[in-house]
Parts: C-alpha cells; structure tokens; sequence
C-alpha cells in the first residue's frame, strides 16, 4: 500500500476514534501517524473492573492494514492468563498474521480487547509466560512470535 493510501486509512480511522469513541476507549497520542496510544479503562463488574491501561499501536506503512498493527499493552498490564508479563504482547488471534483482516480498525481491535478482559474470571498471566520472558527481549515485536493459544475461549 502506497504512503498516500496508508495516510488517508489511519486518517480516518484517527478521525471515527476522536469524533465517537466506543465507552471504555480513549486516544492519547497519535502525533505519529505510525504510533498511536490508546487509553482503556475496564468496564465495571469484571475482574479488572475500573483498572487503566495504555495500548500502543504500531503500524507499517508499507503493510498496514494488509497486515495486522503491532499492538501491546504499555508501561504497565494486566494480569491476564493472555497478556504477557515481559513486553505487554497480548496472545489475541486477530493480533496474528493468520487472523488478521484488512477490514479490522483500531475501534474493532480495542473493543476485541476491552471483551478479552471483561470476560476473564481471574487475574492469572499465561501458563507459558516465564518461558517467554527468558525467550524474547522487552522491545520483541510480538508480530514476530508465532502464540500457542491455550484456548478458544477468548
């Protein structure tokens, strides 16, 4: 996709998530068109009930949106059994290659998101998370690291 294409699609995406941003979702940051923070506060009544957490989004101008954004939680997550405790990677198919669809935006990924916490039903992170903090560095792309999904739950 051209840089003009990319500019004009994150335009828009950029334009729907400050004109009506779903409850729950709020920009920070996007001053780099390439990087954006996102702000998500967990609805009440779950586990993670009223807790705050930054998501930062990276996207490839030359692959976006054929190709998912990088995506993970920043400076701080949840204890969550599909967040990783090392670098924020959230183990989400429609984060991955193989699940990813062009015709996913940055609302539809947050809001997978904001379900995938509100649906836990306790605070727990991967079974597999020591494993993958010895394997991967903190500034690992989780775009470069193929998931074991341990459900199909999420």
């Amino acid at each position: 996709m051209t840089s003009a294409r990319f500019c004009r699609r994150l335009m828009k995406e950029l334009k729907d998530l400050r004109e009506s941003p779903p409850p729950g979702i709020s920009l920070l940051d996007a001053s780099d068109l390439s990087c954006w923070m996102i702000r998500l506060v967990c609805p009440e009544d779950t586990v993670f009930s009223g807790e705050v957490y930054t998501l930062r989004f990276r996207f490839n101008r030359s692959e976006y949106p054929i190709s998912p954004p990088e995506v993970v939680f920043f400076q701080g997550s949840p204890d969550h059994e599909h967040v990783y405790s090392k670098n924020g990677a959230i183990c989400l198919s429609i984060l991955q290659s193989d699940g990813w669809s062009p015709a996913l935006s940055v609302q539809a990924v947050c809001l997978s998101i904001l379900s995938m916490l509100s649906s836990a039903k306790r605070k727990g992170r991967p079974p597999d998370d020591e494993q993958y903090a010895r394997r991967v560095s903190s500034d690992s792309s989780p775009l470069q690291t193929r998931f074991y999904f341990h459900d199909d739950q999420v």
